[in-house]
């Protein structure tokens, strides 16, 4: 049986050989394409009949279908700091905007965090005159701090 970082591995593999794309999996699978995205790269589960489809439209085995239902071990990041330059990009965001980013959560919403479990996330490419850009959205629920 693979693990969830070997059946990930195979998933970045098979879409190259199968010229499968993201989108394409998430409209088979019936899901979101950044839940998608993120379950066959090893952060979620992934329901037996979801599985067994993503398996089969990037010709990968069972073994494959079965890792993508595996309850995983979340976060990607194998150092604290990311060397990969589009991940820490996005650490550096956090670096320079996340007290920002917290002090208008608190001061619009009060006392709480915004959860990256009830969360949805879109990426998308915007055409823009001084070069494309790239627009990020985070949704998260909002959830107070009860004391």
């Amino acid at each position: 049986m693979l693990t969830k970082q070997e059946a990930a591995e195979a998933v970045r593999q098979a879409k190259v050989k199968t010229g499968v794309t993201w989108a394409q999996l998430a409209e088979a699978v019936g899901k979101p394409l950044a839940w998608t995205t993120a379950a066959l790269l090893g952060q979620h589960p992934m329901g037996k009949e979801e599985a067994a489809t993503a398996a089969a439209l990037l010709e990968l085995g069972g073994d494959a279908a079965l890792a993508f239902q595996l309850q995983p071990t979340r976060g990607a990041l194998d150092a604290a700091v990311p060397v990969d330059p589009t991940i820490y990009r996005l650490y550096e965001v956090v670096q320079v905007y996340g007290p920002t980013i917290k002090e208008l959560i608190h001061e619009q919403c009060g006392d709480g965090i915004m959860s990256a479990i009830n969360f949805r996330l879109d990426v998308r490419r915007v055409p823009d005159p001084a070069g494309d850009r790239v627009v990020i959205t985070l949704d998260g629920k909002y959830l107070p701090y009860q004391w």
